[in-house]
């Protein structure tokens, strides 16, 4: 039989546990990629964006840094793999000059059957090569996109409430998701592509020089006028690429919203203007496509028409030499091969310009999130053991950083330890700010706050939130059961810990009804339940986590007047010997605070007890007549 106080972990008993770690670890150890690679990554490439010139390609490349050794193997299998393709050009010449041969009763068959030989063998071992080419390659791309994705979480994790403000979160997503995408694609055509290129240039270049420097000639006039002949498409495709790149994160924002928006849009009828409205977007992506594809095939064509002219002219000259006994017949197959080969790698690059103008400006993209400075940054600063909740706002100014109208005017505020204040006053005269002011979401843009008498902007405030419980005004849920809600952030917690939270906060009937109890999947962002019962989950978080601080922002305005008085009377329990705020619109739901802070325009405009305030007939007085 199971101890009350046995800790629950994802609603498995600890043995169960334990043998998932085991197995956990057993799978660890077959996985090809690092993940503590990956992790320490992650800081790199951080530190690889904060210290970029600006150059997208040297950031690319120093991307990889740490997988050069992966790379330089991956290179020596592909040569190895790739070797048939420049050798048998040479067995082909060998075995046609072996027909012209054996015409003269010259015996060949010895020299036919070693070619032949040679060209199954470089062929069959194609295949352990090209296995241990793709693992290395594949390992180090990887790497590289997995750690990029969690440096951008990470990085995430750190930036300001600010910096998330201003910066929409289908935006982000498409970062994370398409840009990361794009650039892994990139790493395949540099890493692979280009190599493939720069070699197959070298070995042709060699064999020709070698056996006929005159035809070496023509490849040397034709590649850079190939090369030449479609560069004036370069800035036009980077600048298409950038301005759909742009057209798509807006899409991909609007596609959020909209998603968001379907019940208040369905609840008013307002689906045709939505749809109009995501339509005209939708055309908009569509014409930056189509203005890209249009120019991005007259860029094929032409590379085409260019390519083939030069193949047209190399066969021919390699004929007329050959009709004048200046090179063999044989000759004339590896001439045009190579030369075909040559030029389909210099029309290989070509056509990898847009792929590479679409990843360079990736890098970029994802440079947005890494290179930006708005972060909270904590190193060297004061870490907290204990918190008795002392705060102090000294002639605090405030404003957002997009927006220069001040939020907070010389406002000030005291709050004793275990005292409970509430904050009232009309919708955006501030409340908020000041709550997350408190717990260093956002500070000053000049005055001073202080924790139990230390400045703020001197400790760790991670240290701080630790104790600190927080019930926004907008219930935040995510996508699984009652129980991961509630416990998020606490896996560990006891059954006896999680069945006091779920009593406090007035969620035990509700679990009740519930076919799979505690355990029953909410869906997203709660949908399945009403706001009374995502606005308790909500409250039994904060209440399991039994913080030091607590702050209820709007805490029961999802709440019947039943519900409300029940969950009032859990808080005010909870309340007792913690310093609390409460921002409040129902005056009814603050009688027992001891301390009423009325904002108005930033400033705090009266301050006292309920009684003291009534009693005033100021302010607060005629906003209490007015929800009488």
């Amino acid at each position: 039989m199971k101890s009350k106080n046995e800790k629950i972990t994802d609603g498995k008993p600890k043995s169960a546990g334990a043998k998932s770690t085991k197995a956990a670890a057993k799978s660890k150890s077959a996985n090809f990629i690092d993940s503590g690679k990956i992790k320490s990554d992650e800081a790199d490439f951080i530190q690889t964006y904060l210290k970029s010139d600006g150059s997208a390609v040297k950031t690319f490349f120093k991307l990889y840094k740490g997988h050069y050794g992966e790379l330089a193997l991956s290179t020596f299998f592909w040569l190895l793999k790739t070797s048939p393709v420049w050798i048998l050009p040479i067995i082909t010449a060998n075995l046609i000059d072996l027909v012209t041969e054996s015409k003269t009763g010259v015996n060949v068959m010895p020299a036919f059957f070693a070619n032949l030989i040679f060209a199954i063998v470089i062929h069959v071992q194609n295949i352990p090569t090209h296995t241990l080419h793709a693992k290395y390659f594949s390992r180090a791309k990887r790497s590289v996109e997995a750690g990029l994705r969690g440096a951008m979480v990470r990085k995430l994790q750190q930036l300001s409430i600010s910096f998330h403000k201003e910066m929409e979160t289908g935006r982000i997503q498409s970062k994370i998701m398409r840009d990361v995408e794009n650039i892994e694609l990139l790493s395949s055509q540099i890493l692979i592509t280009l190599l493939d290129i720069v070699v197959s240039v070298i070995v042709t270049c060699l064999v020709i020089i070698i056996k006929n420097p005159l035809i070496f000639l023509i490849f040397l006039i034709s590649v850079p006028v190939a090369a030449f002949s479609v560069m004036p498409f370069k800035n036009m495709l980077k600048s298409q690429n950038k301005s759909f790149h742009k057209e798509i994160e807006r899409t991909s924002a609007n596609v959020m919203d909209m998603v968001a928006l379907i019940p208040i849009t369905r609840s008013h009828a307002l689906e045709n203007r939505e749809i109009n409205k995501m339509n005209k977007q939708l055309y908009s992506v569509a014409n930056r496509g189509y203005e890209l594809d249009v120019t991005n095939n007259l860029f094929g064509a032409v590379t085409w028409v260019v390519i083939s002219l030069f193949n047209i002219l190399c066969l021919a000259v390699c004929v007329y030499f050959a009709m004048k006994d200046k090179i063999t017949i044989g000759d004339i197959s590896i001439y045009t091969n190579y030369f075909a080969q040559l030029l389909a790698k210099v029309s290989s690059v070509i056509a990898l310009i847009p792929i590479f103008s679409k990843g360079l400006q990736s890098v970029d993209s994802v440079g947005e999130i890494l290179k930006s400075y708005d972060i909270e940054e904590y190193k060297n600063k004061k870490k907290i053991t204990s918190l008795k909740g002392e705060f102090e706002f000294k002639n605090v100014f405030f404003h957002y950083n997009d927006d220069e109208r001040l939020v907070l005017k010389d406002f000030n505020l005291t709050v004793k330890q275990g005292e409970t204040i509430a904050l009232v006053g009309e919708s955006g005269s501030g409340k908020s700010t000041v709550v997350n002011m408190a717990i260093g979401l956002f500070t000053p843009t000049s005055g001073e706050i202080t924790i139990d008498g230390k400045n703020i902007k001197d400790l760790d405030m991670h240290s701080v939130r630790k104790r600190i419980a927080v019930v926004p005004q907008n219930t935040i849920l995510f996508n699984g059961t009652i129980k991961e809600n509630i416990t998020y952030g606490r896996p560990n917690v006891t059954k006896a810990e999680l069945d006091k939270a779920i009593e406090a906060a007035n969620l035990k009937h509700v679990i009740d009804k519930l076919p799979d109890g505690i355990n029953t999947d909410i869906g997203e962002h709660g949908g399945k339940l009403s706001g009374g019962q995502r606005q308790r989950i909500s409250i039994a978080r904060a209440i399991i986590r039994n913080p030091d601080v607590i702050i209820f922002d709007e805490a029961t305005s999802a709440l019947d007047t039943v519900s409300e008085a029940e969950i009032q009377a859990a808080i005010n329990n909870l309340t007792k010997d913690r310093t609390t705020f409460i921002v409040a619109h129902r005056l009814s739901t603050i009688r027992s605070a001891d301390k009423i802070a009325v904002v108005s325009s930033g400033h705090c405009v009266e301050y006292g007890t309920y009684d003291e305030l009534m009693e005033k007939k100021g302010e607060f007085y005629r906003y209490k007549m007015t929800q009488s």
